[in-house]
């Protein structure tokens, strides 16, 4: 098989055949609305193509973001839209490709990667690991209707000619609540988000909103809602919560420590669903010395490192943290005491996998207290929302719960486009 980055438009109109016979036909309002969104990798040479026999067999792309780790940007490369022709499985193309995927990511000066598997087994196999979520929680409307401040704030809003401003407030808001997961678009794509047709945006000075309606109506889907003070939080809450007198229900993207949580008045038992991404440290040094860490704590551990497909990250290392900064300096020797982890296990434990479970499901063995230590600096609840957060995939997650419930519900609004 070769494998190539696509450059022209005519290219990835190649691309829609398999995806249609992968995933089911599109309709051409929808195919028009991915060339649009694809325009920005082809032009950076980050949309990738499988060839045999030259028919396109297996596509994907890599995003150039950054993801907020303890309040820090990190270089991330999001992987998208991962597709197989129906008569390629089974052959190792998906393999193949994923390998090429994470040289070019490498070759992009990517400190992490990021993705949404619709197979755990294969991304394992190739170094990354389950990290965070997407958490879909069912909300009053009512409830939040009832959040407004008492001091007026001023909201506004938003469209394409917003996009720096968006990012900044983003960027200002994650960094202050030293917040782990977030994906950081750039203003070129944050300027194209913000022209969709059906999502509504709104401004603060320390908040932003985005939210479409669902279900005939009925719910109201909030995929984005962040804010730096109280005030703003109950500014927004309560501009979702005027609809309703339309729908009852809020479906919303939020933190498992999210404000919201703590703001409303009543708190039921909550069924959340939670849609999974994985993490992989593609440059171990890069992504130790850019991410944040707990300030006050000190910590210098021993490190052994194996990274069959990137070796530069593989041998002996010290790692040190203090006064909130990290960094990976070579060990002339591998030091007996040394924690000993796979890139899958340098790769969770960079997420914040706590220590017993890095040890328990073998995914790093050590001294205890060294464990313990490690689990410490890297302590994080990561975290994910939609609209231009995350590298979509093309098919929706079927959910395995039945239909009429409340899981598979909430499961409904993940969004593909």
């Amino acid at each position: 098989m070769e494998i190539r980055a696509l450059t022209t438009t005519e290219e990835f109109e190649a691309t829609r055949d398999i995806r249609s016979r992968a995933f089911g036909p599109l309709a051409d309002d929808e195919w028009a609305a991915r060339v649009g969104a694809a325009r920005e990798n082809l032009d950076k040479r980050r949309y990738f193509a499988g060839y045999e026999d030259g028919r396109v067999v297996a596509v994907a792309h890599l995003h150039d973001m950054d993801q907020w780790w303890n309040g820090r940007p990190v270089s991330m490369g999001g992987v998208s839209g991962v597709t197989v022709a129906p008569e390629a499985r089974g052959r190792g193309v998906g393999g193949a490709l994923m390998r090429y995927v994470l040289e070019r990511c490498a070759g992009f000066g990517h400190a992490v990667s990021m993705l949404y598997p619709a197979t755990t087994a294969l991304y394992r196999s190739l170094g990354w690991e389950h990290a965070g979520a997407q958490n879909w929680l069912d909300l009053s409307a009512s409830d939040l209707r009832d959040l407004r401040a008492g001091d007026p704030v001023r909201v506004r809003r938003a469209g394409p000619d917003d996009a720096a401003e968006v990012v900044s407030v983003l960027r200002r808001v994650h960094e202050a609540a030293r917040d782990s997961g977030p994906i950081d678009r750039r203003e070129q794509r944050w300027r194209f988000e913000l022209g969709q047709p059906d999502l509504y945006y709104y401004l603060a000075e320390d908040g932003f909103l985005a939210y479409r309606w669902g279900q005939g109506n009925e719910v109201l889907r909030v995929e984005r809602l962040v804010a730096g003070s109280e005030a703003t939080y109950r500014a927004l809450w309560g501009i979702v919560g005027s609809g309703s007198t339309i729908a009852r229900t809020v479906r919303a993207c939020v933190s498992p420590y999210d404000p919201v949580l703590w703001l409303l008045r009543d708190r039921d038992d909550e069924d959340v669903a939670r849609h999974q991404w994985m993490l992989r440290v593609v440059d171990a040094p890069a992504a130790i010395a850019a991410r944040g860490y707990p300030a006050g704590l000190s910590a210098e551990v021993p490190l052994v490192v194996e990274d069959a497909l990137l070796p530069d990250n593989s041998g002996a290392w010290r790692l040190i943290v203090k006064d909130g900064e990290g960094r990976l300096e070579r060990a002339t020797s591998e030091d007996a005491g040394a924690v000993r982890v796979g890139i899958r296990g340098l790769s969770a434990l960079y997420a914040g996998l706590p220590a017993s479970t890095l040890s328990r499901s073998g995914l790093a063995a050590g001294d205890a207290g060294a464990l313990h230590a490690l689990s410490a600096a890297f302590a994080a609840a990561p975290f994910s929302s939609t609209t231009s957060d995350r590298p979509r995939p093309y098919a929706r997650p079927r959910p395995r719960v039945r239909r009429d419930t409340p899981a598979a519900r909430a499961t409904d609004v993940i969004l593909v486009r």
